[in-house]
């Protein structure tokens, strides 16, 4: 069976699963925008530049062919890509194009992605659909639920990004030095994640060395690295369209009693957290795992985010790891383990490494042991 003959099952499978609640839902169709659910049913890779600047829509009625709906920019990658999809282009926007679509489709009840329209473009379809004596239902969640649970392809592109991403940091590691900026350090590390056939960073890398890693999302200064100090490096990359996500704090020369300890605990957070995964375990069951360890150690307070998040054609999706998160974990999804404490005024350490649930448990996607040997 050729590659094409897959890929084509894979999306007639998740369009199948989607027509079926829309079905269960009395919706006619959803008019999707959000550009990793336009990937996941379609294939169609292109993201949105801005925005209020679209690179085209779907639309999935519950009976019928779906349409990819782009303009002449994206004409070309939409037919290459969007294999079962009529693709058609429009001139004056896409709701002109809706508009005359929708006229002779038959749909009553249209379902849109509400929370990625712009309050004006919502409003400008709501009027639309009241012309067209259409009722707009505005869902969330319809596609991304489908995400949840990746299929053994999927994991195994988001494994093969967890392994680029590894060699990149490794290749990095070893030519780190004292005196080197957190600037140069983090351009380094982009540079060389496309030189080695990584599509694009799966979001703007930090690297915070001490002081600055107090900041979990610090962004990367002209501050140069010291020795002895905590050094966060916090990198993701996407491969094949999907998306890795990982943690190391290194230290350059000797670490101190402080950084040693610290590091000891948000290791055994985070061996805890991982020990607590598997089918049917919430996120906020695994976040309390590891959390209680930092909590115990008095740095409860210094551990302000979430444990964890999903990763797959986004870096940052569902499910989650953290107080909030009641729901259960089931197998095929992706996420995150990522403790970390941060003392203002002296730095932080996290570490975090990619984790997939498996029927019996998980597996632990990552085989740097960088953080082992310090």
């Amino acid at each position: 069976m050729s590659n094409f003959t897959v890929k084509v099952i894979d999306f007639m499978d998740r369009l199948g699963r989607l027509k079926k609640n829309l079905r269960t839902r009395g919706l006619d169709a959803l008019l999707v925008t959000q550009p990793q659910n336009r990937h996941y049913l379609s294939g169609f890779r292109a993201g949105d530049m801005n925005i209020n600047e679209s690179s085209g829509a779907l639309l999935i009625p519950r009976r019928g062919r779906p349409l990819l709906m782009t303009d002449f920019r994206y004409q070309l990658e939409a037919e290459a890509e969007a294999a079962g999809f009529e693709v058609l282009v429009y001139k004056r926007g896409l709701l002109d194009l809706l508009e005359k679509i929708l006229a002779g489709k038959g749909i009553k009840r249209l379902a849109f992605e509400s929370h990625y329209f712009l309050h004006q473009t919502a409003a400008k379809l709501v009027n639309l659909a009241k012309k067209l004596e259409i009722e707009p239902v505005p869902a969330t969640g319809l596609v991304e639920r489908l995400r949840l649970c990746k299929s053994p392809a999927e994991i195994e592109k988001i494994r093969a990004a967890v392994l680029l991403n590894e060699q990149v940091f490794q290749e990095v590691f070893q030519t780190l030095r004292a005196g080197m900026s957190e600037r140069q350090v983090a351009i380094r590390i982009e540079t060389l994640m496309r030189e080695k056939g990584a599509d694009a960073p799966a979001f703007e890398t930090i690297v915070a060395g001490g002081p600055n890693g107090a900041k979990p999302h610090a962004v990367p200064s002209e501050r140069l690295l010291g020795k002895g100090e905590p050094i966060v490096m916090d990198m993701g990359l996407v491969l094949d369209g999907y998306c890795s996500d990982m943690t190391r704090t290194v230290v350059l020369g000797e670490m101190d009693e402080t950084s040693r300890d610290i590091f000891r605990l948000v290791r055994a957070a985070q061996l805890a957290g991982i020990k607590m995964i598997r089918p049917g375990v919430t996120g906020a069951e695994v976040d309390r795992a590891a959390r209680r360890i930092i909590a115990g150690a008095g740095y409860g307070k210094r551990f302000g985010h979430g444990l964890g998040h999903g990763v797959g054609l986004a870096v940052h999706e569902g499910p989650g790891l953290s107080p909030r998160y009641k729901r259960k974990l089931k197998a095929g999804m992706v996420v995150t383990v990522e403790p970390g404490i941060y003392l203002p005024g002296w730095g932080g350490v996290r570490l975090e490494n990619m984790v997939a649930v498996t029927e019996g448990g998980c597996e632990v996607l990552n085989t740097d042991t960088t953080f082992l040997e310090l």
